[in-house]
């Protein structure tokens, strides 16, 4: 069930990391996208998927790929004032890694739930039943997570992608 956005820029950013997704599942990879934007409003990164299958790194998740680029880039400090917007909910390795990066919020489009109904149980994305709230509800210091919102548009880019 969709909530109700906290800030007008909310949906302009999901509808961007949708955008991500669809130029990953172009590319050949699976369809997620991601990028982090600053308190002010401004990218400061952006990430698609890379994890092309079979040979590919199977840990070049769009969310950790923009966490490994935030983190070298940016102070702490700055990150724990930034958002992570995401075409699809966390998994928990990406969950870890925006932990460990420090970044204080996360607004997805679609949901793990939702996703797992579109893809179902493939050996290409095994996924782990694990939400990533309760990832973060276990750290030390609050990550904020809103979500999903869109879902609908956020699961067009995934249609027919895990049946073909």
């Amino acid at each position: 069930m969709s909530q109700e956005f906290s800030t007008g820029q909310d949906l302009t950013f999901l509808r961007q990391s949708i955008d991500l997704a669809r130029a990953a599942r172009e590319h050949g990879a699976h369809p997620f996208g991601a990028l982090i934007v600053d308190a002010e409003g401004n990218v400061l990164v952006t990430a698609r998927n890379n994890a092309i299958p079979p040979k590919g790194d199977p840990t070049q998740h769009a969310e950790r790929l923009a966490c490994s680029l935030a983190g070298r880039r940016y102070h702490p400090a700055k990150l724990a004032t930034c958002t992570l917007y995401t075409s699809t909910e966390p998994c928990a390795m990406c969950a870890g890694a925006i932990y460990w990066t420090g970044l204080g919020r996360v607004v997805y489009a679609l949901s793990q739930e939702s996703l797992h109904k579109l893809t179902g149980s493939p050996e290409q994305n095994p996924t782990l039943d694990l939400p990533c709230r309760e990832v973060f509800a276990r750290g030390q210091r609050p990550t904020i997570v809103e979500g999903p919102f869109i879902e609908d548009e956020a699961a067009e880019v995934h249609k027919d992608f895990w049946t073909r």
